[in-house]
Parts: structure tokens; sequence; C-alpha cells
């Protein structure tokens, strides 16, 4: 990979955001509870809780065999596994670079070309962003954070304008609608507008391709058992941390929400914007001190990197012996569909 200026300063630039937010969630932490919350915790249920992480790898590899099984049917479960894994390892080095580390590493094995394995993430990616939009809507609908946004923000809100909420709403309503009317209309004249149509007209070329692709049930099943099992992660942190044991499924629900976009900031592994957002999000939501909220972070975001540590590392020795042998470490009985 060639170094370049401009990729210095990104990553500069990731490095310096990271340790701002660092910054701003520790900076008021007293060391010494830290701690003693660390003690208190359950290690079992943390444990648990990496294992469905591991569980959540090998489901995303499955998934991704499936849609590149058109393309070669010899391509098998730990080939793919291996590359998710390396996958985020290489992000917790260097931000979005794992994507493309693991389609090299498909390419590297021969199994199918560079540009074959990119194109297979956009149906990936398509179908995480709509599990994402229904839990963000579950979420609102069904959990605590709901009742939160209509009585703590929506109601004071509501009262405080001098004339009826619904004439805000049907504004809003009328500004989305000439908002889509203007970025189609314009789509081919302005290039914001052209990006912003092309995104949303690619997530529906998504759909319409994961609703025709040969495996589409297995690939739907798995895409359901990678988000549920995201929220049992977090559950499972709740378990093992008797300070917040109030809290419940639904909870786990919203907090693996505001997590993911912890992980979605670019910076190395989420370090920093993880801890900032989930335990912000937790001391107006759920009335929990700042401290507690942040070893919660911690130990749910620290838990999730030392299982991505322990699995990238097995995967790149694993990788490393099926290149020396020039062939796939999986048996030909189980090249088969998820």
């Amino acid at each position: 990979m060639q170094i370049t200026l401009k990729k210095v300063i990104k990553y500069a630039a990731a490095t310096i955001l990271m340790a701002v937010l660092l910054y701003f969630a520790f900076r008021e932490i007293d060391w010494a509870e830290f701690m003693a919350a660390l003690k208190r915790c359950n290690w079992w249920w943390i444990a648990a809780s990496m294992l469905v992480g591991m569980a959540v790898a090998y489901s995303r590899g499955c998934r991704w065999r499936l849609m590149l099984l058109p393309i070669n049917d010899k391509i098998t479960r730990l080939e793919c596994f291996d590359a998710y894994n390396v996958c985020y390892l290489a992000n917790l080095a260097v931000p979005r670079s794992g994507e493309f580390v693991r389609c090299a590493m498909l390419s590297k094995l021969g199994r199918t070309t560079f540009q074959e394995a990119v194109g297979s993430m956009a149906l990936e990616r398509v179908w995480d962003i709509i599990s994402a939009l229904l839990i963000a809507v579950g979420m609102v609908l069904f959990t605590r954070f709901g009742t939160f946004l209509k009585d703590e923000m929506w109601k004071p809100f509501a009262e405080g304008l001098s004339f009826n909420a619904a004439y805000l709403v049907a504004g809003v309503a009328l500004l989305v609608a000439l908002f889509i009317w203007f970025v189609s209309h314009f789509r081919n004249r302005y290039k914001i507008c052209g990006k912003i149509h092309g995104f949303f007209a690619g997530l529906g070329d998504g759909v319409k391709a994961g609703f025709k692709m040969e495996h589409k049930l297995p690939f739907f099943l798995h895409t359901a058992f990678i988000w549920t099992m995201y929220i049992f992660q977090i559950l499972f942190i709740i378990y093992a941390f008797p300070d917040v044991k109030q809290l419940n499924f639904g909870d786990a629900f919203f907090i693996m929400m505001i997590g993911s976009l912890g992980w979605m900031v670019p910076v190395q592994g989420g370090f920093g914007a993880y801890h900032f957002l989930v335990s912000a999000a937790l001391v107006p939501v759920y009335g929990i001190a700042q401290q507690t909220g942040l070893v919660f972070a911690t130990i749910s975001h620290e838990s999730q990197i030392l299982q991505m540590l322990i699995n990238g590392v097995i995967s790149l020795i694993s990788f490393w012996i099926m290149t020396r042998r020039g062939r796939s470490a999986e048996p030909l009985s189980c090249r088969r569909s998820c």
C-alpha cells in the first residue's frame, strides 16, 4: 500500500480525534473507584459476551461467503471467517482499512479477484444499514429511549411553542418532500444531489439484489442472527456489572445502537468515541452516574477489542498456513452453504 501525504494526514487526524475523545471521556474519572468497579464484575459473563462476539464474526464470514459462492463455490467458511477477523484487526490500527484487507486476503488465496470481493461488500453494507434503521425505529418505539425523547425532549419543546406543534410536523414533512424532489430533479446538474440520489438508489438496488440472490434465506437468517447477538453482547455485559443491574434487554437494545455509532466514528478501534457516546447516553436516559457509565462502556469496549485481537491473531496464523499450503485449510466436505 502506497503511503501518501493525504493518508498520513488522515491517520494523524484520526489519532488526534481519538486522543481528544478519550480525554473528555476520562478527564474527571476517579481511578480508585474505577478499579474497584472493575473488581466487582463477573468475568464469566464478560467471557460469554466475548464468545458471542466470536459467533458474530463467524456468522458474518458465512454471510459474506454466501454472496461469493456464485463467483467461486470453492470458497470456504474458514477463509471468509479468517478474512473478517483480520479485517477487524486492521481496523484497530488504521480506520476503514479492514474492508480492503479482507478482500485482498481472498484475492491472495486465488478465490476471487479483489474487484469482485469489493463488489460483494455493497450488498452487505446495504442490509446492515437497513437493519440498523429498523433497530433504530424499534429503539424509539419500544425502549426507555423513546420515552425519554417524548417526555424529556419533545413535550417541553412542544409546550414552549407559541403555535400548535402539528403545524411544525407538517412543515417538516413538507420540507422533506421538497428536498426529495430537489435531489431527484437536479441529480444530473449538481454533484451533491447526484451523490445523495446515488446513495439511496444504491440502497434500493441492494434490497432488490438481496431478494434475488440464490441463498437469500440463509443470508437473511445470518443478518438477523448477527444483529440479535449484538444485543446479547451488551446484555451479558449488563449481567457482568452489578452497578447497572437495573438495565434489561430493551436497554441493551438502546446501548447497542449508541455503541454502533461509536464504532462508526473514524478513529482507531472506536477508542474514545465508544466510551464517550455510551457513557454520555446512559446519564440522561437512565440517570446513571457518569463514572458508572464510563466503567460500563470500558468493559463493553475493551472486551470486544480483546475478542478481536484473539480472533485476529489466530486468523492471521491460519491465513499464513493456508497461503503456505496453497490451498484451503477446510475439508471439501464442509464446502457447502451455511
